[in-house]
């Protein structure tokens, strides 16, 4: 089908549109990110989007367009824990630096990607630079023990002008959901352990089905303000998948909060990123929410790493993928 079809399909309002299936969708991701879509396109796919909602099957789809155009890296020395970062902090301070660096600390191989378009909002790449450490303008595999820092252009530009539309008009569209849970080593069909997150709940379970569809491997959680990181105030909901099964499911906390735990007192970069430094010199307290968390990822690591080694691609590569 053309664009004009996809779109016909997908733009009859929110019961009259037509699911597309996980082939079709990747077509039309495909034109969309080759940048072979007029502007009006690109605005009617976002809205149409935004009413009908995307079905797992689509976004195992949108994915799928996205690992093949992916720039194509060696093998890693083990499965990457793939954090991704792109909310920033509103109301309290982003701490996904402070996991990303625990994770290198047990020794794990991290690649932390993220941007943002609120201007107002401190990100993670902000408090990383006060810690010393810049995106990268290739992508790699990271190695164990090392956090490999990228944004999304450097990823995939197709992806990040998606990303960008949100500025012109106003509402977001499954790139935001799809940056959150696709695999940046997917191109070679390598192992990748994905910290998802997601904000509104009905969103948990829609995640998880897509996870499914596509095989994916993933910690699932209600990031805190739309963070991969665990609230450090109460233990949130999460979900562990491998091969898209659920393989252990935490319950979130309920009920009045005991006693706060110690956070940057201030919200900029500067702030978090000596708070950050502090917990990881053992002159402030790790929260134990995050704690769990970390402990959580370094479990599910270790069956990744058992079943699917390194070298060896664990998933597909989509066919028709890009030089």
């Amino acid at each position: 089908m053309s664009i004009q079809q996809y779109l016909k399909e997908i733009g009859r309002g929110k019961d009259g549109a037509r699911p597309l299936s996980r082939p079709q969708a990747a077509e039309l991701m495909g034109w969309l990110l080759d940048g072979q879509a007029h502007p009006l396109q690109v605005g009617a796919f976002c809205l149409a989007m935004r009413i009908k909602g995307e079905t797992a099957a689509e976004m195992a789809g949108f994915m799928d367009a996205v690992h093949a155009r992916l720039p194509l890296t060696e093998a890693p020395a083990s499965p990457v824990v793939v954090l991704p970062s792109y909310n920033g902090a509103r109301r309290l301070p982003v701490l996904t630096p402070l996991l990303a660096l625990l994770l290198v600390r047990e020794g794990l191989p991290v690649l932390l990607h993220g941007a943002t378009t609120e201007t107002s909002r401190t990100t993670a790449t902000q408090v990383l630079a006060h810690l010393g450490h810049s995106p990268e303008s290739r992508l790699r595999a990271p190695d164990p023990g090392e956090l490999l820092l990228m944004g999304p252009r450097q990823l995939l530009p197709g992806l990040a002008d998606l990303l960008d539309a949100r500025a012109t008009i106003g509402l977001r569209n499954p790139a935001h959901s799809l940056v959150k849970h696709f695999n940046p080593l997917g191109r070679g069909g390598f192992a990748s352990l994905v910290v998802g997150c997601y904000t509104h709940p009905e969103y948990a379970l829609s995640m998880a089905a897509t996870h499914a569809e596509a095989g994916g491997h993933a910690l699932l959680l209600r990031g805190m303000e739309g963070e991969p990181v665990a609230d450090p105030r109460r233990q949130p909901a999460m979900r562990a998948i491998l091969h898209g099964q659920t393989v252990q499911a935490w319950t979130a906390e309920s009920g009045t909060i005991p006693t706060l735990p110690e956070l940057p007192p201030h919200l900029d970069a500067a702030a978090t990123a000596a708070f950050t430094r502090e917990v990881l010199q053992g002159q402030r307290p790790l929260p134990a929410t995050l704690a769990t968390q970390v402990q959580a990822i370094v479990a599910l690591h270790r069956q990744l790493q058992t079943a699917c080694p390194a070298a060896s691609p664990a998933l597909p590569v989509t066919p028709g993928a890009h030089a």
